[in-house]
């Protein structure tokens, strides 16, 4: 499989998700969840002009490229100019919110002064392995491609195959002449030509594909009933109803009003805003209520340990911001069916999983990822107000609650029981501020959980009893917590406070503490002091924060999530400018489409890597929400 690094743009409906890049390439196609069943290695699409070689629409040093989405919606347009031929061809991109279909709309206009006679073709290839080997199979208006587990079919809606080739493409694709006199083959790779004719000077035509995704759960690959139904299918309808949907959502949640707040670059801020409403479903799987981190970019992690999974912490930033957003219902699917199936007998829940609620694969377990859904279900209950949440969630928090304490018992009493936690980056063992904060915050929305639904157990003294001899419980381990970090994560002699026990660099995560932890204010003499070194030391010459000292990962760059947790700080603070300053960093940075990256090239100011961050969206809707105040 190629190397794709950068999604510049993301597109899909409740089971589809596909990402582009920037020159309109079809990069990933996942269906049924978000996260598994990826089924492209290439999708290449490309025309034969008179008598020319192949000219890849998303590769070709004589095309000129514009993206864009069509406003307020999830569908995609790429307009490319060939300049040799004087050739204008707009493809949009539309996943069905009606039917589970890519869409690819084709059209091409002749803005040459001669005839041009034009064949389309596409070249797919799909994933195989020693347990999945695929196969191609010729039919009238397309090719299927199968395996074991799947099927993708490529057909169109408008014109027959003038010839394909289901073997060895690959040989001869390049000179735009395809044929094979077999109708099925044992190749990952096939082609297909459609005769388009000839396009006279002025003059416009439209091709439209369909690409279809299943699981291969019959005899019959695509049976002849669906593809009739299939080419039947209305596309300009397929589209109008997908910009409805879509236009209605962004209007449903709407919810923040940007008027209110006077920003630099102000058409850019609503974009990201607007993208970022768009973006959260896309990431969400609606039948579980998991939800990735982004969509996947290193599948082979070359570079990485991979993003398209759950992680419980990264989820809880989300939920914070589907609430923001009015997507209460969303949370509350995430918590009450989400957790509740991930959650370990223990009561912990593990680093990361896959959508389905299924254990995806981690190094080690990461004790705030247990304590931050505790955190969240107190907090969305502060949106809704809704106290059969905390009591159809009770039983789950008091279990990872009895998790938590075992382990601030295990550090308090240095017993050594229990396995070391990773930091919330993922790289240091040990005892880290950040994460003793999150407990910190848990043991307390424990309590205010347990003050909420006092009314609840008035009939039961031994419940009342128990939960009585519980809360005082965990008040002392709020002073203990307290006690513990003020006495081990704090450096007399630099008056800063330590990320963990071990050793003594700046990391942006001790913010954690403050926000949205509570443990200390924002203007305590040991915070401030903590602050100005991270100024000193991870603030960059362009405005943006690196996540720690000697941070070497994908170059060391300042991230998103980083910069505009400083703007949250300033913002408990009081100083409102500083934290516009951070804000604005991360909006100049931001991609043409509204998306956003984890990370920034310092130098170019371009995104450095992974392009659509959930956790980042959410931490800019927050601190939207902040800066526009109640």
């Amino acid at each position: 499989m190629k190397e794709k690094y950068f999604n510049d743009a993301i597109i899909g409906n409740k089971e589809i998700l596909a990402s582009f890049n920037k020159n309109g390439e079809l990069l990933r196609l996942y269906y049924p969840n978000k996260d598994n069943k990826q089924y492209i290695d290439f999708f290449n699409t490309g025309i034969k002009v008179n008598d020319s070689n192949i000219i890849y629409l998303s590769n070709d040093i004589n095309n000129i490229y514009n993206q864009e989405y069509i406003e307020d919606t999830n569908i995609l347009n790429t307009n490319i100019k060939n300049t040799y031929f004087n050739l204008k061809i707009n493809q949009l991109d539309c996943i069905s919110i009606d039917n589970n279909i890519l869409i690819k709309k084709y059209t091409l206009k002749n803005e040459n002064t001669i005839n041009l006679d034009i064949n389309f073709l596409i070249h797919s290839k799909i994933l195989s392995s020693n347990n999945n080997q695929v196969s191609g199979y010729s039919i009238k208006n397309g090719i299927i491609q199968y395996s074991h587990d799947y099927v993708l079919s490529i057909i169109s809606n408008n014109y027959d195959i003038e010839t394909y080739q289901i073997n060895d493409t690959k040989e001869n694709i390049e000179t735009g002449e395809i044929e094979d006199k077999d109708y099925i083959g044992m190749s990952s790779d096939s082609s297909i030509n459609y005769k388009i004719g000839i396009l006279k000077p002025g003059e416009s035509k439209t091709i439209e594909i369909l690409v279809i995704p299943k699981e291969n759960d019959s005899k019959e690959l695509l049976p002849q009933k669906d593809i009739e139904k299939y080419r039947k299918i209305d596309i300009n309808k397929e589209i109008s109803n997908t910009k409805s949907y879509w236009k209605k959502y962004i209007k449903n949640h709407d919810n923040l009003n940007l008027e209110r707040v006077s920003l630099k670059y102000s058409k850019k801020v609503e974009q990201i805003y607007r993208r970022s409403i768009l973006l959260f479903p896309l990431l969400t799987n609606q039948k579980t209520g998991g939800i990735i981190a982004s969509v996947e970019i290193d599948e082979e992690r070359k570079k990485s340990g991979s993003y398209a999974y759950c992680w419980p912490r990264d989820a809880v930033f989300i939920t914070k911001a589907l609430d923001i957003l009015k997507m209460e219902k969303e949370t509350e699917k995430f918590y009450k069916n989400f957790c509740k199936n991930t959650q370990s007998d223990t009561g912990m829940w593990e680093q990361r999983f896959f959508t389905d609620g299924n254990l995806a694969p981690c190094w080690g377990y990461q004790i705030d990822e247990t304590a931050s859904v505790i955190y969240g279900i107190y907090n969305h209950y502060k949106v809704t107000h809704d106290k059969k949440f905390l009591k159809d969630t009770l039983r789950m928090t008091e279990k990872a609650t009895k998790f938590l304490k075992k382990y601030v018992e295990d550090i308090l009493l240095e017993t050594n029981k229990m396995h070391v936690s990773y930091d919330l980056w993922e790289m240091n063992e040990g005892i880290h501020l950040y994460s003793l904060s999150s407990i910190f915050a848990a043991f307390d929305s424990m309590i205010n959980i347990y003050n909420e639904l006092e009314e609840y157990f008035k009939e039961n003294r031994v419940r009342q009893e128990k939960i009585r001899k519980e809360i005082e419980i965990l008040r002392k381990y709020l002073v203990e917590i307290k006690k513990y970090i003020l006495e081990n994560l704090y450096d007399n002699n630099k008056k800063t406070f330590l990320r963990n026990t071990k050793d003594n660099k700046m990391d942006v995560s001790m913010i954690g503490a403050i926000v949205p932890f509570n443990v200390f204010s924002a203007k305590e003499k040991k915070v401030l002091n903590t602050i100005e070194r991270i100024n000193l030391t991870l603030r960059t010459y362009t405005g943006g924060y690196k996540r720690f000292e000697e941070d070497h990962y994908m170059g060391g760059n300042p991230w998103t999530i980083t910069t505009l947790w400083m703007a949250l700080y300033y913002l408990e603070e009081g100083k409102r400018s500083k934290a516009k300053e951070c804000f604005e960093f991360v909006v100049k940075t931001a991609c043409k489409n509204g998306l956003l990256p984890e990370q920034v090239n310092n130098e170019t100011m371009e995104p450095a890597w992974v392009i659509g961050l959930g956790w980042a969206h959410a931490m800019f809707i927050i601190v939207l929400k902040n800066l526009i105040g109640d």
